[in-house]
């Protein structure tokens, strides 16, 4: 009984660990993978449509607690992003418009420009996801300047501001 509860602790610590691989990580430098999906209003949407301004792409769902607090983050400071000219992409994987519509129930994201997706299976297999949440911040090119899992709003600041502070030189 003590060398199952040893082996289920080591698992257990060995599990929260997960989320700092990069093993799940696009490289640097690569263009994202496009993709078109729906959005909550219906309206067919591609990542390539917002090439030309920063992009925060995030990949979650609405049940995991730690995305939910990656939202938060962002609708902290959305008034920033917006004055940075960012879009945030939200994709949801494996949840239904209601329950999109009812996570975003009192949320404002004060002028930014937001997008919530539905994934139809498609995001998951060519971000090969299996962390979530999932943070990737493009350049203007679409291009991956980082590839992260759940960033404090302070970190994301600082990863945009640096990304439209290259841009400008």
């Amino acid at each position: 009984m003590k060398i199952q509860r040893f082996f289920s602790l080591l698992l257990l610590s060995l599990l929260c660990f997960l989320p700092l691989s990069p093993s799940f990580a696009l490289e640097t430098g690569v263009k994202a993978p496009d993709f078109e999906l729906k959005d909550l209003d219906g309206n067919s949407v591609s990542l390539s449509s917002y090439a030309g301004r920063p992009v925060i792409l995030k990949l979650a769902t609405t049940w995991c607690p730690t995305c939910r607090m990656m939202t938060e983050e962002l609708t902290e400071i959305a008034s920033r992003l917006a004055e940075l000219n960012v879009t945030v992409v939200e994709v949801f994987l494996q949840d239904s418009e209601s329950m999109v519509r009812d996570f975003f129930r009192g949320k404002s994201f004060r002028n930014l420009n937001h997008v919530a997706l539905l994934d139809d299976g498609r995001v998951v297999k060519a971000y090969d996801v299996y962390l979530i949440p999932r943070t990737l911040f493009l350049d203007a090119e679409l291009k991956v300047v980082r590839d992260a899992g759940m960033v404090p709003g302070r970190d994301i600041l600082r990863q945009i501001e640096e990304m439209v502070s290259v841009k400008e030189k």
